[in-house]
């Protein structure tokens, strides 16, 4: 029995593995703090591994964990939070080689409406298709390609040298 047990442990956790920082970097993105996207993760692990048996098909592993992940920020942020007495990380984007264009993209992208940027995040960071996008938000893919293209509208809009300082809403 601690065999099949050490065993399943082994399989969950090479394939679980390579997603972690993936996982991490959409968790920071949604909810821009490192502590709460780590307790977002071990979260997410926690679920996963408690739902680990009744996984039938191991390609879907990653939009599986994405949707865990995602259905645990939307839980965490209905639920009102006590002050735990851990100091909050300054709200900043992840910073790149040009900080001000990370700042700038960080601002755009808090501008644009939850649903579209939920969309776009879980594109370019997770790398997900329009149907997988639609399985972790539980909508369908004509509504997450809306999202999307208005998602890129507004950026685009918001990062024009002309409309610095301008609010990006129509997204």
């Amino acid at each position: 029995m601690r065999m099949l047990l050490e065993r399943r442990q082994a399989v969950f956790g090479s394939t679980v593995q390579g997603h972690i920082d993936d996982l991490y970097r959409y968790a920071y993105w949604l909810c821009r703090n490192r502590w709460r996207a780590e307790d977002l993760v071990q979260e997410t692990l926690t679920r996963a591994w408690r739902g680990w048996a009744g996984l039938r098909e191991p390609r879907v592993v990653k939009s599986w964990l994405y949707t865990i992940l995602y259905h645990e920020f939307a839980r965490n942020a209905a639920t009102p939070q006590a002050e735990s007495g851990t100091p909050e990380e300054p709200q900043e984007p992840y910073v790149n080689d040009d900080p001000a264009l990370a700042l700038d993209l960080g601002r755009a992208l808090g501008q644009i409406n939850e649903e579209s940027r939920h969309a776009l995040l879980l594109q370019v960071l997770g790398g997900f298709s329009c149907a997988e996008i639609a399985g972790v938000l539980g909508s369908t893919e004509g509504a997450v390609m809306t999202r999307l293209s208005r998602a890129r509208q507004a950026l685009r809009r918001a990062l024009e040298p002309s409309n610095f300082g301008k609010e990006a809403k129509d997204a």
